[in-house]
């Protein structure tokens, strides 16, 4: 077992607090968006060997990818940690974006490389040749955009824009009345492209018609039945008059998560979060594709490509629990798996659901690993790489507390 630091990433969007406070540590006086607990090449984890020498995560498991992977992981992902962990705590909205196939990232990576476009370069769609399949835990009520709504559902709520629009005698942008038509075309599919289409275009009639929009609904006119909906226009519109993704949020399905809830997202679906803390995990990828809330780099007719053009039901992940106590949380992905670990003072310890290699995390009290080749105590906030020969461990609360602990680990598909 190695104890781990992690890195933490400053995006602008990111809290200020809330992760500082979950792991209990000083605040940096900056925004923290992101801590990164894995091998990512970008921001490895960093470990502690047993003669207190550190070394990159990514380095360590070079040195036998075998050894802290498992001949399977190595044999289904090469010779990389198959995922990557992070929490995520957004103050402001994270950038409108979609995460492309395998297939899509090995064409597109390689087609960047062969054009001479530089690894760090901003206009580099492909980081990586890997895809990015992900999920996020709720740890406080989290707020987000997840994939295509049925495109009558939207049609309801421009109706409900345009009606407010002919309440105050005020004249409807033409780009209205044209997003309806796109989305009353009887290929619903089809709709949805050409409005998606029609706004990620931009230009004046976009702006215009945002800020139209946004006046009408500030001037007084009813948010209900839409007021979720609308309320985000509005939100959005503050931070970003004008964007594209102002309207583009009405085609999607606008979600709120409980602490504990989680929602999986695979390649070709669009989404954006808003606000609040989670634990996300994905497949160990940097590949976005931006569609709007962001000053960074938007590739259109990549995007286009890359989305998938349907509505659907909003990926919710329910927690499967094993005969041994496991609470888990399985997406459709190879790559990875979530699990929940809470432990009462006194309660038995609960096995970890290893399948490979896997880290820790603890987000509340303290707890005791333990396997036939060692242990390791992690207090709040810490956290730990635990390689794949390892296995079997268990996790126990710590003799003598009061308090209950909590922790996250993430390891390999248990269902692959």
């Amino acid at each position: 077992m190695y104890e781990i630091e992690n890195v933490l990433r400053d995006y602008a969007w990111g809290s200020t607090t809330a992760i500082a406070g979950l792991l209990g540590r000083p605040e940096s006086g900056r925004p923290e968006a992101e801590l990164w607990i894995g091998a990512h090449p970008d921001s490895p984890s960093v470990a502690r060997r047993p003669d207190g020498s550190d070394v990159p995560l990514d380095r360590l498991i070079a040195e036998d990818p075998e050894h802290f992977l498992g001949a399977e992981s190595v044999a289904g992902f090469g010779p990389r940690l198959p995922f990557l962990t992070k929490v995520l705590a957004a103050a402001q909205p994270l950038s409108l974006q979609v995460h492309p196939s395998s297939a899509q990232a090995r064409a597109g990576f390689a087609r960047e490389n062969a054009q001479g476009v530089a690894p760090d370069a901003a206009n580099r769609n492909y980081r990586d040749d890997n895809h990015k399949p992900e999920m996020i835990f709720a740890l406080t009520p989290f707020e987000a955009l997840c994939g295509f709504r049925p495109a009558a559902d939207t049609r309801a709520t421009l109706l409900h824009l345009a009606a407010a629009f002919d309440a105050v005698e005020a004249d409807r942008p033409p780009l209205l009345t044209e997003l309806l038509e796109d989305l009353g075309n009887s290929d619903e599919s089809t709709g949805l492209r050409m409005a998606f289409e029609r706004l990620i275009s931009g230009g004046p009639a976009v702006a215009e018609a945002t800020a139209l929009v946004a006046g009408v609904l500030v001037s007084g006119a009813s948010l209900e039945p839409y007021r979720s909906e609308l309320s985000t226009v509005l939100s959005l519109n503050e931070k970003y008059p004008g964007d594209p993704g102002v309207l583009i949020s009405l085609l999607l399905n606008r979600i709120s998560l409980a602490p504990g809830e989680a929602v999986y997202l695979p390649a070709g679906n669009v989404h954006a979060y808003l606000h609040g803390m989670g634990v996300e995990v994905m497949a160990s990828s940097d590949n976005v594709l931006r569609g709007g809330l962001t000053p960074k780099f938007i590739d259109v007719p990549e995007l286009l490509r890359t989305i998938e053009f349907r509505p659907v039901a909003v990926p919710m992940l329910r927690p499967e629990f094993s005969e041994l106590g496991q609470e888990l949380y399985q997406p459709p992905f190879r790559e990875f798996q979530l699990q929940r670990i809470e432990l009462a003072p006194g309660a038995p310890p609960v096995p970890l659901a290893q399948s490979g290699a896997a880290v820790v995390i603890v987000v509340e009290g303290t707890v005791y690993l333990d396997s036939p080749k060692g242990d390791l105590q992690l207090a709040r906030g810490g956290s730990a790489f635990l390689a794949a020969s390892e296995a079997p461990v268990n996790v126990h609360p710590v003799s003598g507390t009061q308090e209950p602990s909590v922790a996250f680990a993430v390891t390999t598909s248990m269902k692959a």
